[in-house]
């Protein structure tokens, strides 16, 4: 729920200076040999005596959001050739940070007023010569997380044209409990929070578009039912139309969803109202159709089906009705997760008995394996800008929730929590107040 605090730093962000973009310098997220930019971020300047630790700090939280990314390569502050409390915001020495390699220079000035926080930052482009992006952000002391995630989502905004992954969040399963119960994190894996106290499974966790609802399955009730919880005020529903309700997945840009439903007999996938009624279904074969996952205009979805044999990943359309077979490598593909960007499909395949995340195009051609040798490595999610994937995966031993780019690089522990963790779902870019 928004609090005042919360509404108190929203009131105080203002434009500090307009956006100038550089041609030189940009991100290319769909390009796999993607080379890493070098960024300087020496610690901030603060404006009094006494405010140094909470200038270095908001620089440091900075460097470990951008890095996060892995689009950069941050410069050890050890190699600068200036000191930073000497640097004058309207005449920057652009060689002194070309010297050492710096493409990027981020700088910043706090101001303390009580427990209110001013903060001046800034990136420049250091062989152009130019800013890319200013800005000044007012608020309370505590916000200073929030207001240099802000920021560095305006320096991905600058480069690539998107807004990037500062303002996601990652809903999961953990064990830590005793019981599979529905947490929550930030992007990075921070802040994590347990959402549901069921006492018994909870599993299959998925976030409006918009974060205010959480859908996922629970056997609470001795049969798999669907919640549908209001993550802002409290309250919902519960969709029981039949004898099993599992994998629920959201209509982008709607307050609707689909889920798999064992109405008649068979398990077919349902569009259903976000109370949870049912508006219609989607697939018709005589085998088991689960896991939908929508496109990013709503319109068709991928799923999976063991019509064929043997669990394969589909592409339906809500329209029409139609399914088209996109996977025929392996024998067991399931968990389909839809690009953001449209194209592509992740998801988890058995082959030579282990189990891997690949992607394959939403035309069925282009396969790629991403993990290799590591356990078993499933439910994969992509993040809301394409850059990214979190899953889950068994090489430590137990199960924990782990992320790495599109391109399989990169990969690490998410989080580090009692128990297990499983079925990661990363939810779409919401700002809030």
């Amino acid at each position: 729920m928004m609090n005042s605090r919360n509404s108190f730093f929203i009131v105080f962000l203002t434009l500090f200076l307009p956006m100038v973009c550089s041609a030189e310098i940009n991100i290319n997220i769909s390009n796999p040999n993607m080379r890493k930019i070098p960024i300087a971020i020496p610690a901030f300047n603060a404006s009094a005596a006494g405010e140094d630790a909470i200038a270095k700090k908001g620089a440091d939280i900075l460097g470990s959001t951008l890095d996060f990314t892995g689009f950069f390569k941050l410069l050890d502050r050890v190699s600068f050739l200036e000191d930073p409390k000497n640097f004058n915001p309207g005449v920057v020495n652009y060689r002194n940070w070309t010297a050492i390699g710096a493409e990027i220079l981020v700088t910043g000035q706090t101001q303390m007023q009580g427990d209110t926080l001013q903060m001046d930052l800034r990136a420049y482009d250091t062989f152009k010569g130019n800013l890319l992006v200013g800005k000044r952000y007012k608020g309370h002391v505590n916000d200073l997380q929030k207001m240099v995630r802000r920021f560095a989502s305006e320096i991905i905004f600058a480069l690539t044209g998107n807004w990037g992954i500062f303002d996601s969040q990652i809903c999961f399963v953990s064990t830590g409990t005793g019981f599979k119960e529905i947490y929550m994190s930030d992007f990075d894996g921070g802040n994590p929070q347990q959402i549901t106290n069921h006492r018994s499974i909870s599993m299959t966790p998925a976030l409006s578009p918009d974060g205010n609802w959480i859908a996922y399955t629970s056997y609470m009730k001795s049969k798999p039912v669907i919640f549908i919880k209001n993550m802002v005020g409290g309250g919902g529903s519960i969709s029981s139309e039949s004898n099993m309700n599992i994998t629920p997945d959201w209509v982008p840009g709607k307050f609707m969803l689909a889920a798999t439903l064992s109405l008649g007999g068979s398990q077919e996938i349902y569009l259903l109202t976000g109370a949870g009624k049912i508006i219609k279904k989607i697939t018709n074969s005589p085998g088991i159709d689960v896991s939908p996952s929508f496109s990013p205009d709503g319109h068709r979805f991928a799923f999976v089906s063991d019509r064929a044999g043997s669990p394969q990943i589909y592409i339906g359309d809500t329209d029409s009705g139609r399914a088209d077979r996109i996977t025929f490598e392996g024998k067991y593909n399931t968990q389909p997760s839809w690009s953001p960007k449209g194209d592509k499909i992740a998801y988890s395949s058995i082959s030579g008995g282990q189990i891997n995340i690949c992607v394959i195009g939403v035309g069925g051609g282009g396969t790629a394996q991403l993990t290799y040798n590591s356990g078993r490595n499933e439910y994969p999610s992509w993040a809301p800008d394409g850059s990214m994937i979190a899953y889950a995966s068994s090489r430590e031993g137990s199960n924990r929730i782990y992320v790495m780019t599109a391109y399989g690089t990169d990969q690490r522990r998410l989080v580090s929590l009692p128990g297990e963790q499983t079925s990661p779902k990363w939810s779409a870019r919401v700002v809030r107040n």
